[in-house]
């Protein structure tokens, strides 16, 4: 990263360019890689909005009426508007270098994190952020209202046990039939592990000391999205589950490196791992082979899927959320409330 700038008109005091460094490297190593990505895509699509609105580059600190007008920009639709609004033009030449999705306007959320993501940066630099002022903050309260939207489901159906089971009837008995079987029962029984989880498993992270004696498969996962660095508790899978994975792992002989891999035409398993991104084709393909809809569902299906069946079995939600590692008991409630309101007997009062 290049040295950082301070400014004159900022009221913090500058940093020397050896402790600007040393900041920028605490910041790198004490950041999750995931989050460091997100800075990354994010810094690039706020650069190139600015180089294209502005014909300038980021000033550090930035000016209020830049952070301003990126706010305004990106708090409304594009669509309808003349073809030579300056919003609209500039979003187009974002959208032809893939920083842009769409003229719609952008989700709170995605404004949101860019917005947080520039703070970030104006932090790492020990700076004043032009986006605390109270009219940014307002503006900002007022998009975000003006943007409201539903928010659409992760899985347009959970992946409860019948579907599963239904799902994993098109898996056969070749290599490729036995990493994808594994795939989803690993995802689903040890608590709806999200894709990035499934596809970022290293053979290391299975422990198969007590599977020959007790049928047990112990899974580390380093990281996830609601856990730290090397706090993740273990998961545990057993019976056919457990199997499934043994057998995957016996059959195409991994014994070091990535888990789950790509596997060739002729049936052979490939040295890298398998993406995120692979998860989710897996997981279309045999929904679809298995005779669902398109769109029926996505790999979150296996998180929610598995919440909602645990909701139905009656489990308790302190049980599924110690598997699923939700961090919110609000947000892991919403699948036991959807169960138990078919349940509730006022719904029965017309007859």
């Amino acid at each position: 990263m290049a040295p950082l700038l301070s400014s004159p008109s900022s009221s913090l005091p500058a940093l020397s360019a050896a402790d600007q460094d040393a900041l920028t490297d605490l910041y790198i190593r004490g950041t999750p890689p995931n989050t460091l990505r997100a800075y990354e895509r994010d810094l690039n699509t706020i650069t190139a909005w600015k180089l294209a609105t502005l014909a300038a580059p980021l000033a550090w600190p930035e000016r209020e009426d830049v952070a301003l007008r990126f706010i305004l920009d990106h708090a409304r639709d594009l669509r309808d508007v003349p073809e030579n609004d300056p919003a609209r033009i500039v979003a187009e030449k974002l959208i032809t270098q893939g920083l842009r999705k769409s003229l719609a306007c952008p989700a709170p959320s995605t404004l949101d994190r860019r917005i947080a993501s520039w703070r970030a940066f104006h932090r790492m630099k020990n700076l004043a952020s032009p986006f605390e002022a109270p009219l940014l903050r307002q503006a900002r309260a007022k998009a975000r209202r003006a943007a409201a939207r539903t928010r659409a489901p992760k899985s347009a159906n959970p992946i409860t046990r019948d579907v599963l089971e239904a799902v994993l009837e098109s898996c056969d008995h070749s290599l490729r039939g036995l990493r994808d079987r594994a795939i989803l029962m690993l995802g689903w029984a040890s608590g709806g592990r999200r894709r990035s989880e499934i596809a970022g498993l290293q053979r290391a992270d299975v422990d198969l000391k007590d599977y020959a004696k007790d049928g047990l498969i112990w899974i580390h996962l380093v990281a996830t999205k609601t856990t730290e660095m090397g706090k993740t508790p273990k998961l545990v899978l057993k019976g056919r589950a457990a199997t499934a994975l043994a057998l995957w792992i016996e059959m195409a002989g991994i014994d070091d490196g990535p888990l789950f891999r790509p596997i060739t035409q002729n049936d052979d398993p490939l040295e890298r791992k398998l993406s995120a991104d692979g998860i989710y084709q897996i997981v279309q393909k045999r929904m679809a082979q298995a005779g669902f809809p398109q769109g029926f569902a996505t790999p979150h299906g296996l998180r929610s899927g598995f919440l909602t069946q645990a909701a139905l079995d009656g489990a308790p939600i302190q049980a599924a959320m110690r598997l699923s590692l939700h961090r919110s008991l609000a947000q892991a409630q919403k699948y036991y409330d959807d169960v138990e309101i078919t349940e509730n007997p006022a719904t029965d009062l017309l007859g």
